[in-house]
């Protein structure tokens, strides 16, 4: 084996994943190829618009959003998703036994701290006080 050569045991183990892949990217690439050969391709001034919900836009769409909108969406997610992780904890809480509840405790610990943080950067309101003035 000194030529780098890997083993045909390795090669045997793992064939079904490349073959399983290959046959994954061949079925996407046929039918993005099928679906943009056979998909109607009548273009028109209504369908180039904006779509807001059956009004017609007025103005540009091009409109600057302050990123504070898009750090609290990412803060809520964040969070969101960590407190998902306590569920299965939860679920089998009385089984772990004391260990469990000392990990919980440092997971719940951190999320306080980096809510703490974010609360003291000011990033959960809406409005700054320097943009008051």
């Amino acid at each position: 084996m000194a030529s780098g050569v890997p083993s045909s045991d390795f090669l045997t183990a793992h064939s079904s994943i490349l073959a399983f892949l290959l046959v994954i990217v061949g079925f996407l690439a046929m039918n993005l190829v099928l679906w943009w050969v056979i998909r109607p391709s009548r273009f028109s001034e209504e369908k180039v618009t904006t779509y807001e919900c059956g009004e017609n836009p007025v103005g540009s769409a091009w409109i600057q959003f302050n990123i504070r909108f898009y750090v609290f969406a990412l803060i809520f997610i964040v969070f969101d998703v960590e407190a998902v992780f306590l569920l299965p904890w939860a679920v089998v809480f009385r089984e772990l036994g004391v260990l469990a509840f000392v990990e919980g405790l440092v997971f719940i610990g951190i999320l306080v701290v980096g809510l703490a943080y974010v609360w003291r950067k000011g990033d959960l309101e809406w409005v700054r006080a320097e943009d008051r003035s």
